[in-house]
């Protein structure tokens, strides 16, 4: 089966897929930029939801690189996958491995649970300060490795948040 794979701008919270990715802190309790708008749009369910899953460590349910999975709530999306991407220190303290981590657990979750269609912010390119030209081209990997054996999954969407972002996926994209 053929993965399409495809860069858009939009807003994540209005795709009707089987998941959405949300770039998520560690405690999963909402926050900014689009963990935010995501737990606005998904409404308070989503937070009730989440403040159920079992504390990892103190004030962590979802270590950096991890994922799990909550239901969509109010949100057009059946699901919401949760996964906390690195801050970006310079790229010397394992960041690139930490934010493959992310995409290919978000992507096996996906798989794990039968979802046809996920869609990707640029995780941590924002407030975390990753480079976005760096990061994608991390995530472009991370879904091409999926495309090996992708079970269940079939569309995979980043979802850009401006022009200059979509630009940057559609160039990498194009190869």
């Amino acid at each position: 089966m053929q993965v399409v794979v495809e860069a858009i701008q939009a807003d994540i919270t209005q795709l009707p897929l089987d998941a959405i990715v949300n770039a998520a802190n560690e405690s999963l309790s909402g926050g900014g930029g689009v963990d935010g708008a995501i737990h606005r749009a998904a409404g308070p369910g989503l937070a009730a939801e989440c403040a159920t899953l079992p504390w990892v460590r103190p004030y962590v349910r979802c270590p950096t690189g991890e994922a799990v999975i909550t239901g969509g709530h109010a949100l057009p999306a059946r699901h919401v996958i949760h996964t906390v991407g690195p801050v970006w220190y310079g790229g010397a303290k394992g960041e690139p491995a930490l934010l493959g981590a992310c995409y290919r657990n978000s992507l096996a979750l996906a798989r794990q649970h039968g979802l046809a269609s996920i869609a990707f912010p640029s995780i941590s390119c924002g407030v975390f300060g990753y480079p976005l030209d760096q990061a994608a081209a991390i995530a472009i990997e991370a879904v091409h490795e999926l495309t090996l054996d992708p079970g269940p999954v079939a569309r995979v969407i980043f979802c850009c948040y401006n022009d200059k972002a979509l630009r940057v996926y559609r160039t990498i994209l194009a190869g």
